[in-house]
């Protein structure tokens, strides 16, 4: 037998084993990063829905003081009509 042909017998599988090896290793890699990058995408998500429900808040409590000052001014109206009959 010849020692060339010996040796690459011995080597092909050895070389697919740590082929296979490096492919997963990538794998794993390139899954991680992904799941990184789509974690900072939900963390950019979450802070974004976290101001616009402050910004929502604002409003509403504006809103509600509006709403208070117009209470008040139709109670104050009303009040007149019924001095008025």
């Amino acid at each position: 037998m010849d020692p060339q042909i010996y040796l690459l017998t011995l080597c092909l599988p050895l070389v697919t084993v740590l082929l296979v090896v490096l492919i997963k290793y990538v794998a794993n890699v390139l899954q991680a990063r992904a799941k990184l990058a789509h974690d900072d995408a939900y963390r950019q998500l979450a802070a974004q829905a976290a101001q616009t429900q402050a910004e929502t808040a604002a409003q509403l409590a504006a809103i509600g003081a509006a709403l208070a000052r117009l209470e008040s001014r139709t109670a104050s109206v009303e009040q007149i009509l019924k001095q008025i009959d």
